[in-house]
């Protein structure tokens, strides 16, 4: 690829960006009280010199204040994958809200008792309880098996996504041991003292550090996403139940990203067995909720400890977890929205996309993969495809991936800023699929020159 080419279109996208955008352009210059100028430090991973402000979002379409539509395969990175402000949610969210209120209670619905025995129909786990993150899940789930196991260390795989759960920064180094993830902010110790990592589909790697004897419990996305998808090879998620148990470690399945497999995620798509489970993001329709789930078996195991201290100050819970807003939201995206219907169609839409970006790729003889998971497709800078974490982050190219999202973004389509993953909503259509399409190839005829 000609670098030079591609920095002179880059410089030019971006700068049709500032004259297409100047609302969001004078929005960012005046936003000096926020830390960042935004309110979340991340959403300064923009393409251009500025975020899009927003003004309006619907079903697959968001307006930012300049008057712009954009097609939304972002979808909040997963948190709206229902989209935008679902018609069953909304209506949920207002009579829970504004006509009975009590959101704030700390009494439990009867809403909350539907989404468990939904969330066991669709994932297998029996028992649930619930947060407004799936970080904080992740985080009390770590906390329980650190309790029922008596055991100290988290294992995590190398640039795996699990929020900001200190456990979870940590990668494999050169030498193929732990070390810290670069950019780490804050770490409360050395993560080696809490965690260890293993490669995603490197079942010889997890065996060593599992014989150790020390690990509560293994915290892994059955395929990785936020550093690329990267999908289990045969026989991979087998080996790692098999292993688990072999070592008296437990499973934890996080299906916040992979939920876009199906219904019930990868663990029912391919039939998982995990001790655990959590998931986020997508299961409010876009109000903040999370989730996790334990066996009958471990959640006996708990229950039965009165050492424990489950009910007041055992670090298990917030103040505004479960409460009746959230719940009545769960309800409302599970029973109405993220369908099982709903995700077959999804899931063609993904399929559409996918071989359109396929199409363009060939169409050039690029050296790069596209990989699908259910509704969720992406593209990346390398072929075959990589297959564990750290191959997925050297096959970054920051530059080129700035260069199509905001090109992308110029001509009214938008993906997820850390990544090229495109998301399907059930309001997304064949039209905005084959939209993309037709930009994306542009796009690379451009770098082709």
């Amino acid at each position: 690829m000609d670098r030079t080419r591609l920095q002179h279109l880059l410089a030019r996208e971006r700068a049709e960006a500032e004259r297409r955008c100047p609302g969001s352009e004078e929005a960012y210059a005046r936003a000096g009280h926020l830390f960042g100028r935004v309110p979340m430090t991340w959403m300064n991973k923009t393409a251009g010199s500025f975020p899009r402000y927003l003004d309006t979002a619907r079903g697959a379409r968001v307006t930012d204040i300049d008057g712009h539509e954009y097609i939304d395969f972002c979808l909040g990175d997963t948190g709206a994958m229902a989209g935008h402000s679902p018609a069953p949610v909304a209506e949920a969210v207002q009579r829970r809200f504004a006509e009975q209120g009590g959101a704030t209670a700390m009494l439990p619905t009867e809403d909350a008792e539907w989404v468990g025995a939904e969330l066991t129909r669709r994932f297998g786990l029996a028992r649930w309880s619930f947060s407004l993150t799936a970080t904080d899940a992740n985080r009390w789930a770590i906390r329980l098996a650190r309790a029922v196991t008596g055991r100290p260390k988290i294992l995590v795989n190398s640039y795996s996504y699990h929020g900001s759960v200190d456990e979870s920064l940590i990668v494999v180094g050169p030498d193929g041991h732990g070390v810290a993830r670069p950019g780490n902010v804050g770490a409360p110790c050395d993560v080696t003292l809490t965690s260890r990592v293993a490669e995603f589909n490197d079942l010889e790697q997890l065996e060593r550090e599992l014989a150790h004897g020390d690990v509560a419990a293994v915290l892994m996305e059955p395929a990785l996403t936020n550093i690329g998808i990267v999908l289990p090879e045969p026989g991979y998620l087998e080996g790692v139940r098999a292993l688990t148990r072999q070592y008296g470690t437990l499973l934890i399945n996080d299906e916040t990203h992979t939920f876009s497999a199906g219904p019930g995620g990868c663990t029912a798509a391919w039939d998982l067995e995990p001790d655990m489970l959590t998931v986020g993001k997508a299961i409010g329709g876009g109000i903040p909720a999370g989730a996790y789930g334990l066996s009958a078996e471990l959640a006996d195991r708990l229950l039965d400890r009165d050492d424990l201290d489950l009910v007041d100050m055992g670090g298990v819970g917030g103040t505004l977890a479960g409460n009746a807003l959230s719940v009545a939201a769960m309800r409302a995206t599970l029973e109405h929205v993220l369908t099982d219907e709903a995700f077959g169609r999804m899931a063609k839409l993904s399929e559409r996309f996918e071989a359109g970006v396929r199409a363009g790729i060939d169409a050039h003889a690029l050296p790069w993969s596209v990989s699908r998971l259910g509704a969720r497709t992406e593209y990346r800078f390398a072929s075959p495809a990589p297959r564990t974490g750290t191959e997925s982050e050297a096959a970054g190219d920051a530059e080129l991936e700035d260069f199509l999202h905001v090109h992308l973004a110029n001509r009214g389509i938008l993906l997820t800023p850390f990544h090229n993953m495109a998301l399907m909503c059930p309001d997304t259509t064949e039209a905005d699929v084959d939209t993309h399409t037709e930009v994306f190839a542009a796009a690379l005829a451009e770098l082709a020159g």
